[in-house]
């Protein structure tokens, strides 16, 4: 009987730190959402402001670099990746 006790009492605990813990990845989650919403529109930001010249300064081009790796790392989608080919074939200034 006392392995029973054991196992409902194991069970309880694991409902009560999935109860914890859902919330949390659920919060991560949405944050993950919106920074990538955030490196997106900055992406695009830079995108549009050079785009009829296709000239960069080398700095805007390594923050553009930065900005779609962290996005990629959070899963970001495909269509960013088609802006970044074309910004890479843009002429890097200093």
């Amino acid at each position: 009987m006392s392995n029973i006790a054991a196992i409902v009492t194991l069970v309880g605990e694991m409902a009560a730190f999935v109860g914890i813990v859902l919330p949390i990845l659920a919060k991560i989650n949405r944050i993950s959402n919106g920074t990538k919403c955030q490196l997106r529109s900055e992406m695009l930001r830079i995108y549009y402001h050079h785009r009829e010249k296709g000239v960069i300064r080398q700095y805007e081009y390594e923050n553009f670099v930065f900005l779609y790796e962290a996005y990629k790392a959070l899963g970001g989608n495909s269509f960013i990746d088609k802006i970044y080919a074309e910004v890479k074939k843009w002429q890097i200034v200093t």
